[in-house]
């Protein structure tokens, strides 16, 4: 099966981002081809570098361990509007665009929003 998340929220302040990164580590562990489309404020949650206090989760730790067995595509716009670089931005996750988010909407059989 193949899942497709998209997620809209900041990655702190309310909970989507973290709860849709927990699903799809979660699908990956039962083998489902998961891609996460991170868009407006979600891009946040790919950028380099973030320090939370112990205890709170960390978002950017999170979206690296979708990498590792799943894709992160980040919506190119949304990045640009934030004013984050690509050399910002945490390794693995990728640069996208609204027409690689459509092509990905086709070919999943679920998809998901948050």
């Amino acid at each position: 099966m193949k899942a497709l998340i998209i997620i809209n929220d900041p990655p702190y302040g309310t909970e989507r981002l973290y709860n849709g990164l927990r699903l799809a580590h979660a699908l990956l562990r039962e083998k489902t081809e998961v891609i996460v489309f991170l868009m407006g404020d979600a891009v946040l949650g790919a950028k380099a570098g973030q320090k939370t206090p112990d205890g709170y989760y960390n978002a950017e730790r999170m979206v690296r361990r979708v990498t590792k067995s799943g894709r992160v595509l980040l919506c190119g716009t949304c990045l640009d509007a934030r004013g984050i670089t690509d050399a910002e931005v945490l390794e693995g996750a990728e640069r996208s665009t609204m027409d690689a988010l459509a092509q990905a909407t086709v070919e999943a059989d679920r998809v998901l929003t948050f």
